[in-house]
């Protein structure tokens, strides 16, 4: 059984009574199976009522969905049975993965993405997996070393980097997967699930194009409202 027949999440999400054990399934079946590292995040815990995020801090800013420990860095694993080690002591832990590895991620709007995503399948790219999150952004994971050229990259499509709502992210920084929640508004889905088909990734160069003119064009509508 893949990843995707574990978390089912194109479409609407399924969460099953035992959603500790979902966690822990998942962030060992993406070490296993899709050789990506994973580290446990915080988690939401209900106090008076009320769902909280772990790290204590009641203004938390991404409750249940950012790194538990400084050293996330060096706590991140591509072993299944450590993962299971892991997520066994804190089984609603947040499953997040360290960009910069297997795989950089590229951020969008979820519109933008959306539109992009209609422009790349009609053109036949390649593509790997995308998720989307509670917050309405998507992310287009593609092969390593994006976040550092990736500036240059739209600066030769004619956009000015700061003016496209596109964030890379690549070493140092990380995503949350699927079936991870974002605080009190759902979970992580994917778009694009991970199966043998996209196990190998696109470069960032390829997807670059649909993108930017996405996210562009998503400006453009903003200044207009």
């Amino acid at each position: 059984m893949g990843v995707e027949e574990t978390i089912g999440v194109t479409g609407t999400p399924q969460i099953p009574q035992q959603r500790g054990n979902q966690l822990l399934d998942a962030a060992a079946r993406y070490a296993e199976q899709r050789h990506w590292d994973v580290f446990p995040g915080t988690w939401l815990e209900i106090e008076d009522g009320v769902e909280r995020c772990s790290c204590g801090d009641l203004a938390c800013r991404a409750p249940g969905v950012h790194p538990a420990r400084p050293d996330w860095a060096t706590q991140a694993t591509g072993s299944a049975v450590v993962a299971r080690r892991a997520w066994s002591k804190h089984p609603l832990a947040s499953i997040l993965l360290p960009t910069g590895r297997t795989f950089d991620a590229l951020e969008v709007p979820e519109a933008a993405g959306c539109l992009a995503l209609a422009r790349m399948e009609r053109m036949e790219l390649p593509l790997g997996p995308i998720t989307c999150t509670p917050d309405r952004r998507m992310l287009f994971f593609v092969l390593p070393g994006a976040a550092a050229k990736v500036p240059d990259l739209v600066r030769r499509l004619g956009w000015p980097p700061n003016s496209l709502d596109l964030i890379a992210r690549g070493e140092g920084d990380y995503v949350a997967a699927p079936p991870t929640r974002y605080g009190t508004y759902g979970s992580v889905q994917w778009v694009r699930q991970p199966t043998a088909v996209n196990r190998w990734l696109p470069d960032a160069e390829e997807l670059l194009s649909p993108l930017a003119y996405a996210c562009g064009r998503e400006a453009a509508a903003a200044r207009c409202r």
